[in-house]
């Protein structure tokens, strides 16, 4: 942490998001951005401590201004450091192979039940060594850190048994330990049905309620427990098993919820009071009014359906619901290799009909909440964490009309500079 002060001065907009710490952000709640211009914010002992215009903050710290690090941010603007709440970060191997087939024709189910998928990632998890996973998730948060993220969720589930589940929850927690970027563990056991337990699931939902969860708590390696509720993987009755099974050891529940078909995943966050039901392309309208009533996070993964070449999620319908949407990459090595959110918000804005100003909400303050840390992240408001970004761009539409691209200049994580002019530094 730095010992100095950090005080970044006269951004043409600061971007606070403020106003959404107790409670997600919803319909036209998500478009109220709490825009300062000229604004500056003061950072000092790993906290934010004052947001406000230069003017005021330059007078109010006039006796301290040659104690701090100053930093100009004039023409640029500043942000909440982004919050990615559903990745696949810790995993071996790549599957460009799958790639091509689906250029060819060939479905997500169809390659996963010949044996691709999850299940070809599984096999390259279960041979590396946790070294490897370690060192090729480290790279990959680099990454995530040079585009603005200051706090990732991270997913076990290619392991498939409590050996290589561990393993993932394990390295998780050691790339929390290590890495600038917060890492939050989920425990996802129920990925997929392993194919020694093809014609006997429930066998499997059993190994999972009995032999792994009470493991997951008793070594303390998980906050979530994550159920991918879809037709030919996981049933909403084997679902719900799991997510109340979890709850009795603390695990809050999370679900992948109507990716592929139309499967009442919706309406099972609702029932199960999970934290997020995340993908929901498929979601219901019946889904959508529930999870709006007991104010469920959505967690939507543009990004899934454009490298799947399916339908995206109707953010529309469900930000004109009610449902508090966030945003994520669903980073993977199958369905989303992108550490880019930034265009997982272009993708918004140009594929699912959100806002400017609604995507921004969704990958800070919503996204917070989809991780239970909107009380430490995702807004620029005194007392919370100071992880921020400045970016080069006069205004804040500017991110989504020039697509594509990465306008992350400097990150600051816990009062601490890790990327400066685009560059990673600071980091050890």
């Amino acid at each position: 942490m730095n010992a100095r002060p950090i005080f970044i001065r006269n951004a043409n907009q600061v971007i606070t998001v403020s106003g959404g710490t107790d409670a997600p952000l919803s319909k036209e709640r998500m478009r109220e951005l709490h825009i300062i211009p000229h604004g500056s914010v003061w950072m000092e002992d790993g906290r934010i401590q004052a947001v406000g215009t230069d003017e005021e903050l330059a007078e109010a710290y006039s006796s301290r201004l040659q104690e701090a690090k100053q930093i100009d941010a004039s023409g640029k603007i500043v942000m909440p450091g982004l919050v990615d709440p559903h990745t696949h970060l810790v995993h071996a191997g790549t599957r460009e192979d799958e790639f091509n087939m689906r250029l060819k024709g060939s479905t997500y189910m169809e390659i996963m039940n010949s044996g691709g998928g999850i299940h070809a990632s599984t096999s390259k998890t279960r041979s590396a060594s946790p070294d490897h996973l370690f060192h090729k998730a480290m790279k990959h948060l680099d990454s995530f850190l040079l585009h603005g993220v200051t706090t990732v969720e991270a997913k076990s589930g290619y392991g498939l048994d409590w050996e290589n589940e561990r393993k993932q929850l394990q390295v998780a927690l050691r790339l929390q330990e290590s890495h600038p970027v917060d890492v939050v563990s989920t425990f996802m056991g129920a990925h997929a049905i392993p194919l020694q337990y093809k014609e006997n699931p429930d066998a499997f939902v059993d190994y999972i309620i009995q032999e792994m969860l009470p493991k997951v708590k008793e070594e303390n390696l998980a906050e979530f427990n994550d159920v991918f509720c879809e037709e030919g993987v996981f049933t909403p009755e084997q679902t719900k098993r799991i997510l109340e099974a979890g709850k009795k050891y603390g695990l809050i529940p999370k679900i992948h919820a109507d990716e592929i078909e139309p499967y009442k995943g919706a309406e099972l966050a609702a029932e199960t009071g999970a934290i997020s039901a995340d993908h929901l392309l498929k979601a219901s309208d019946e889904g959508i009014a529930k999870m709006a009533e007991k104010n469920i996070v959505g967690v939507l993964l543009p990004g899934t359906a454009f490298f799947l070449m399916a339908e995206f999620a109707r953010a529309r319908r469900m930000i004109d619901s009610g449902v508090p949407v966030a945003l994520a990459t669903d980073f993977n090595p199958g369905s989303s290799p992108t550490t880019s959110l930034p265009f997982i918000m272009n993708l918004a804005c140009l594929k699912m009909g959100m806002s400017p100003e609604e995507a921004i909400a969704a990958c800070t303050i919503n996204a917070a909440h989809a991780l239970n840390r909107a009380s430490e992240i995702g807004s620029l408001e005194k007392g919370k964490k100071a992880d921020a970004v400045i970016l080069d761009v006069p205004n804040y539409v500017m991110l989504q009309y020039h697509y594509g691209m990465n306008h992350t200049h400097t990150v600051i994580k816990a009062g601490r500079i890790v990327v400066d002019g685009g560059r990673l530094c600071g980091m050890n």
